[in-house]
């Protein structure tokens, strides 16, 4: 076990402070705890600051709270900002809308290697799990619960996590999630993380993979651990796509390393804030 990494769980949300509440309860319950949470905030109301401050006594560490006015969906703009405050070795990174199993961190910890981020898959529960579990507000899932799809993704299997990671799918920028993937953060540094020119939803994700694995990080795979729950939503607004698909085409044919419009902007507004323990949470 690698007990000197120092792990910055950065949890993206907009407006859905049940499913979040949920969330958190499942890293309260981690086998192995983060060294910080960092809630990356895309401009939700003042229901989703209640619960961060609630949960923030339940939690054995601290729970950092990155917010930013509502102007659409900026998922790439606030995820860089929670990447400038985080103060860990390691990034792993996930949506508000999951329910983590209990190894998840622990599962991340141990797929991590120098020179390589990892991209992880998610087990879909159906709208009546989903509902159940916002009311009840209680994260233990089993492996073979009903309501849930993808049975593969859901088995937490050791030895076969480590067996696959170099073997699944090493070089296809399309076999990975956003709501699960980690990351060295000097590796995000170096490529100025999130290209904030994607708007709206979609291929953000793929685009700093192909800027990390241009940049010689490989791309590992996290199968048979690091399994998240995924929570029965309508799907988000898909308009925005064919822009983004061709901010991917273009990183893809240049070969991209780095983006302009980056992380760098915030880094050292969010360094003096830490230094200084000045509170940026804004409800």
């Amino acid at each position: 076990m690698k007990n000197f990494t120092k792990i910055s769980l950065i949890i993206s949300t907009y407006n859905w402070p049940e499913a979040l509440r949920l969330c958190l309860l499942s890293v309260q319950q981690q086998s192995l705890l983060p060294y910080e949470v960092i809630i990356a905030d895309d401009g939700s109301t003042s229901q989703t600051f209640q619960v961060i401050e609630s949960m923030r006594a339940m939690l054995p560490v601290p729970l950092v709270h990155i917010w930013h006015e509502d102007d659409g969906f900026q998922l790439s703009k606030i995820r860089n900002k929670a990447i400038a405050a985080s103060t860990g070795d390691y990034v792993i990174q996930i949506d508000g809308d999951l329910v983590l199993h209990q190894h998840f961190i622990k599962d991340h910890l141990e797929i991590s290697r120098r020179g390589s981020f990892v991209a992880g898959s998610r087990v879909m529960m159906n709208a009546e799990l989903s509902q159940k579990m916002l009311l009840k507000q209680c994260p233990k899932i089993a492996t073979f619960q009903s309501g849930l799809g993808n049975f593969c993704n859901r088995v937490n299997i050791n030895w076969l996590s480590r067996y696959m990671a170099d073997r699944y799918k090493p070089g296809n920028i399309y076999a990975l999630r956003g709501c699960n993937m980690a990351f060295w953060r000097e590796d995000l540094i170096r490529v100025n993380g999130y290209n904030e020119h994607f708007q709206g939803w979609g291929r953000e994700d793929n685009e700093i993979a192909v800027r990390l694995m241009n940049s010689g990080i490989s791309k590992r795979a996290i199968k048979f651990g690091g399994i998240v729950f995924h929570i029965h939503h309508k799907e988000a607004d898909r308009s925005g796509c064919k822009e983004n698909e061709q901010y991917l085409l273009q990183a893809l044919e240049q070969k991209s390393v780095y983006c302009q419009h980056g992380v760098s902007q915030y880094v050292e507004t969010f360094t003096y804030a830490a230094e200084n323990r000045i509170e940026l949470a804004v409800a």
